[in-house]
């Protein structure tokens, strides 16, 4: 993205925050991304922004089923210790057993996306798992489990083919913490950066994410209506050929309003069409509007600082 030189300062008071995680599945810098890297960041993205929607329902049942099956394949294969499913039927009976009482909490600590040849994509994780319900007297249960998550071809949201996951050891955890809103801002990051990183360009799923009204504070100036959002994808976001984002800091904040603040850092690369590889670091704070019940939250306002400058990568 090209960020204006200011950044909004959060005015409002919080209830609470969130802890902050780095990101677990872009360790690599972007300056050291090979161009051919930097042009499958969408798909990385996409990859993610679905993964991380697969917690939702778990972590809030308002959330809903029918935005669970919106990921899935007709013919999904999930695997587990609890046993197997296939299709949606199956999935769906899977999760009419799980006692409402429950509550679960997920931490992705690691993740690798790989784009194969074919146009699916492969995506393994570590997960750490907490629940509140399955023991008496409110004990917690924790485990470290190991994701093998494969998707299929049709961006900008691949749906899940299967998903096998493997206790890899157990947890003790001392205290419960709810990651509901972390997985849910973070679906949406990934998929606002799946879209504006697709060389497509395409603006209309945009419309999906973006709050009514909305304010986006670029370079450019303020962006307050769609219009004004499809020039900018068509006109400054285009002046690159690809681009990346990796996420450096990422932090949470529910407000007193039940809107939530997303306060994060992007590591950026792109690449000119001449092929010149630009680098720089910029800062974002986002407001976002949440209704648990739709398939992604929805951006109030976006306001980006330039940490630091645009500038050629060092050869």
């Amino acid at each position: 993205m090209f960020p204006s030189l200011f950044r909004r300062l959060a005015g409002t008071v919080t209830l609470c925050v969130l802890p902050v995680l780095a990101s677990p599945a872009l360790s690599q810098p972007a300056a050291e991304m090979t161009p051919d890297e930097i042009r499958q960041s969408h798909v990385t993205h996409a990859a993610l922004a679905q993964f991380h929607r697969w917690f939702l329902l778990y972590e809030n049942a308002d959330s809903g089923l029918q935005n669970a099956l919106d990921i899935l394949a007709p013919d999904v294969f999930v695997k587990s210790s609890l046993g197997e499913a296939r299709g949606h039927a199956e999935y769906s009976a899977r999760i009419a057993q799980i006692p409402q009482e429950w509550q679960n909490s997920h931490s992705v600590t690691a993740a690798t996306v790989t784009p194969q040849p074919d146009g699916t994509v492969q995506l393994n994780a570590t997960v750490n798992y907490i629940n509140k319900g399955m023991l008496p007297d409110g004990a917690l249960r924790g485990a470290e489990l190991d994701y093998s998550v494969s998707l299929g071809t049709d961006l900008p949201q691949p749906l899940l083919q299967s998903v096998e996951i493997t206790p890899k050891s157990a947890l003790n955890p001392t205290a419960f913490i709810d990651l509901y809103a972390e997985n849910r801002m973070r679906s949406l990051v990934h998929y606002w950066l799946a879209l504006i990183e697709n060389p497509d360009r395409a603006a209309d799923p945009v419309r999906e994410i973006l709050a009514t009204p909305f304010t986006l504070n670029f370079s450019s100036g303020a962006i307050t209506d769609f219009q004004g959002f499809s020039d900018w994808l068509a006109g400054p976001a285009s002046s690159v050929a690809a681009s990346t984002h990796q996420i450096t800091e990422f932090d949470v904040t529910q407000n007193t309003d039940q809107t939530y603040t997303i306060d994060m850092e992007f590591d950026w690369a792109g690449l000119l069409p001449d092929g010149t590889k630009l680098i720089a670091k910029t800062h974002h704070i986002w407001t976002v509007e949440n209704d648990a019940s739709q398939r992604f939250a929805r951006v109030r306002s976006m306001d980006v600082e330039v940490l630091e400058p645009f500038r050629p990568a060092a050869q």
